[in-house]
């Protein structure tokens, strides 16, 4: 299971290798790995403008949301046409697919 830090222990790690601490020494003297804290850089910079090769925050979230949104929207739709598939059965709209045409 992954670890959640808080969101200040983030913003406490970012601002040390900002001022000059390796993520590497970070991590020996943390827990979060190195890979991780250059990460949560990353993030920050992304945030903050420093850099252009990704989404911010803000962003990433809504892309989450949006594909969350769109999973359950196909999901509602395959539910859908197989209730009219049913029902038009029962009011024998259509021919069962087994019966001869």
């Amino acid at each position: 299971m992954r670890t959640r830090y808080p969101p200040e222990f983030r913003e406490q790690m970012v601002a040390l290798a900002h001022a000059g601490r390796s993520p590497k020494e970070l991590a020996r003297e943390f827990e979060p790995s190195e890979q991780t804290i250059r990460n949560w850089i990353k993030q920050a910079d992304l945030d903050s403008g420093r850099r252009a090769d990704g989404l911010p925050t803000g962003e990433r979230d809504e892309v989450r949301r949006l594909r969350r949104e769109v999973r359950q929207l196909k999901l509602e739709r395959e539910i859908l046409k197989k209730a009219a598939v049913w029902f038009a059965r029962e009011t024998k709209s259509i021919p069962e697919s087994d019966s001869p045409s």
